[in-house]
């Protein structure tokens, strides 16, 4: 694979598997822009050009940021977040919070995105970050399911829509990642092998994001690992 100096966005850029995407994005020859939110150092390392003052769920700063990004190949959607906890329990502000960071958040980026690559006429890719649970759903995430459901329902829904631009949209859909994070909410004894690597995982999007993804689209994409 090879990017050629293509442009490609990475929302959650310096988060774990957003950071990895970016660095395998980078290798093989492309150009990756990340959003942030907030002023922050860039990673000690990293070619990737940062925007700041850009909050995913706010519409303006949306369309601002892909703006700035110029001509567009791909964009790939690893931002979001994540709650759980009983129904009985769960305000409408807690299930808000997940469609706005998780569903409002992938739309429009998706919509920019199109917008721009349409605009460049040589297609493209985007590649939004679900979960197993949007598919496998579990107790006790009702408003974090919903939000990641939201998000394989729209990408199969553009995926129909922008065929005819040569752009092609999937969705990967991880468990539960082998990250720092994850395993110290684990206890002891837990079979963290069974995980996937954030490197397995950003593998996969980076497949998907690039030129020789040639026929994948409207997928909804497992990367579960053994889990």
């Amino acid at each position: 694979m090879q990017f050629d100096n293509k442009t490609i966005v990475v929302t959650g850029g310096t988060g774990a598997l957003g950071a990895a995407v970016a660095d395998a994005i980078i290798a093989l020859g492309g150009r990756c822009v990340v959003p942030v939110h907030r002023r922050q150092e860039p990673v000690a390392g990293k070619a990737v050009e940062y925007i700041e003052g850009v909050d995913l769920t706010d519409e303006a700063a949306v369309e601002s940021f892909y703006q700035k990004v110029g001509p567009l190949w791909g964009s790939i959607h690893a931002a979001g977040g994540f709650a759980m906890g009983p129904i009985a329990e769960m305000k409408k502000a807690d299930f808000d919070k997940m469609m706005s960071m998780n569903a409002v958040a992938a739309f429009l980026c998706c919509r920019e995105a199109i917008k721009r690559m349409r605009a460049g006429g040589g297609g493209g890719r985007i590649v939004n970050v679900a979960a197993k649970t949007a598919v496998h759903p579990v107790g006790g995430m009702t408003a974090y399911v919903a939000s990641k459901a939201a998000v394989t329902a729209m990408t199969q829904a553009l995926a129909e829509e922008v065929a005819k631009d040569g752009i092609w949209v999937n969705a990967v859909l991880p468990s539960i990642m082998d990250t720092p994070a994850n395993r110290a909410t684990f206890p002891a004894g837990t079979d963290f092998s069974r995980w996937p690597s954030v490197a397995d995982v950003a593998q996969t999007i980076v497949f998907l994001a690039s030129p020789e993804n040639k026929v994948t689209r409207g997928g909804l994409v497992p990367v579960y690992g053994k889990s």
